[in-house]
């Protein structure tokens, strides 16, 4: 008999349901499947981003809480996570100069990347220039980077609630160093429960996607200013 190999799923939501499932597990070869799956049906990178990649990333965060932070659950998923994203944005080479520069890291005492990674993809893919301080940064390493590197915007992760202090710290610091027009976007389960005003942030992203809206629409307003 022969392997006809998987079979596509019915309809997209089912398919997001086995991405979840493949990206919670730690299965990144099933969830590269599901996903190949899913764009075969024309469903868009952005809408499995959003409905698939991000929905895995909220059920986990719900489990991350100081108490029950699973290190090693948190690097199976993301190493699925980083499969599929690769799939959906291969990256290529960065180039040199894009449309913008933006520094984006997850602060002091926070390990958790995920969202991260999503976002620096998608900020790739629509051609900006990204630099990616990684994980556990320091907020006084964020805001020399983000002179050094003459970014317009710095980009803040957090997954759990302890690094909402260091947020805090963030426009302080870029001011310290005569960076006022630098703008200062933050997302992650820890940060979305929260208004700008409680982070000292100009914008708190909901997804991946709305921050990168977010950006774009504030460069072309700059545009249209100038």
């Amino acid at each position: 008999m022969v392997n006809a190999g998987p079979v596509p799923p019915a309809s997209p939501a089912n398919g997001f349901s086995l991405l979840i499932a493949a990206l919670l597990a730690g299965d990144h070869a099933a969830a590269l499947a599901e996903t190949r799956q899913l764009r075969a049906l024309g469903v868009p990178p952005e809408q499995i981003v959003t409905a698939g990649l991000e929905v895995a990333m909220g059920r986990l965060d719900e489990k991350c809480t100081v108490e029950q932070f699973n290190l090693l659950e948190i690097m199976l998923v993301g190493r699925a996570v980083s499969v599929v994203v690769h799939e959906l944005y291969p990256e290529g080479i960065q180039p040199e100069k894009g449309r913008a520069t933006f520094v984006i890291a997850t602060l002091e005492g926070d390990v958790h990347d995920l969202g991260k990674n999503i976002v620096r993809t998608v900020l790739l893919g629509k051609g900006f220039r990204v630099v990616d301080l990684g994980r556990d940064c320091p907020v006084d390493a964020l805001a020399a980077a983000a002179e050094r590197e003459q970014a317009r915007a710095v980009l803040v992760s957090g997954l759990i609630s302890t690094v909402v202090p260091q947020v805090r710290r963030v426009r302080a610091a870029l001011r310290a160093r005569g960076l006022d027009h630098v703008a200062v976007v933050a997302g992650g389960a820890a940060l979305k429960q929260l208004a700008p005003a409680d982070l000292d942030v100009d914008y708190v992203a909901e997804t991946a996607f709305d921050g990168a809206r977010y950006l774009e629409n504030l460069l072309a307003a700059e545009e249209a200013a100038a």
